[in-house]
């Protein structure tokens, strides 16, 4: 299983990314791709171990599950608003990936740190 969570990251990234852009040129197939893409991202997000279990690591993993699941959301969008509106939700969930991919690995490393210290 620990094979397996990064492939489902990177696999599941490059579908979304290819296929968000692939959207653009009103190819009908793209929304799906990018569902199928962003739900192997939020499962390897969701079921990708932790080793420290304190308040902040699991507010943080929380915040990263609801992205992932923000970026799930975008696809459904996709399909049934013709428009550009999928465009917030997937901002919504980027920002939050963002914040979380940065803050996580401190507060992980904070925590290891004060468990040696």
């Amino acid at each position: 299983m620990k094979t397996l969570i990064p492939a489902f990251f990177v696999v599941g990234a490059v579908m979304s990314l290819g296929s968000a852009v692939a959207y653009i040129t009103h190819w009908p197939l793209a929304p799906y791709f990018f569902m199928v893409g962003s739900l192997l991202v939020a499962v390897a997000q969701i079921f990708a171990p932790s080793e420290v279990d304190s308040v902040n690591v699991r507010r943080l993993r929380r915040q990263q599950a609801l992205g992932a699941l923000m970026l799930v959301l975008t696809g459904p969008l996709m399909i049934f608003l013709h428009g550009n509106e999928w465009i917030v939700s997937l901002t919504i969930a980027a920002v939050i990936e963002l914040f979380t991919s940065i803050r996580l690995p401190q507060e992980e490393e904070k925590e290891k740190q004060a468990r040696k210290g």
